[in-house]
């Protein structure tokens, strides 16, 4: 097998559930090859450099193996290899993300907080 089409090569890897899925987030300009904005007819060979965006992770990955079957996760993990930078990246990503919803309440503020913030919003006008 020399190519495949993009978007049977991601439902293969199993980065998408359903090729339909797939196809929708190379529609939506979340997948990219070689940098450039691709359709789902695409074929793409081995040594290609896709960008893939999944909710707030973005993984760059080099295509190692073509298949356009979907098998067992330990064979899809095969297809491909996810760059160094990608992974410093998202997990660099991640761990800000962690650490900014530490400092977030998602509680609503009692009787004290609430005189403190119109304290400080009093304060700030004058």
């Amino acid at each position: 097998m020399e190519k495949v089409r993009i978007d049977k090569w991601l439902w293969a890897a199993r980065f998408f559930k359903t090729r339909s899925l797939a196809k929708q987030a190379i529609e939506g300009g979340k997948v990219h090859a070689e940098g450039q904005r691709v359709k789902a007819s695409k074929e793409i060979a081995t040594g290609t450099l896709l960008t893939i965006r999944q909710g707030w992770d973005e993984k760059v990955v080099e295509v190692i193996a073509l298949s356009d079957q979907r098998r067992g996760a330990d064979i899809a993990q095969t297809l491909y290899r996810e760059t160094e930078d990608s992974i410093a990246k998202r997990e660099q990503f991640a761990a800000d993300r962690k650490a900014n919803n530490a400092n977030i309440s998602h509680e609503r503020p009692n009787k004290k907080q609430r005189r403190q913030i119109h304290r400080f919003i009093r304060e700030s006008q004058d």
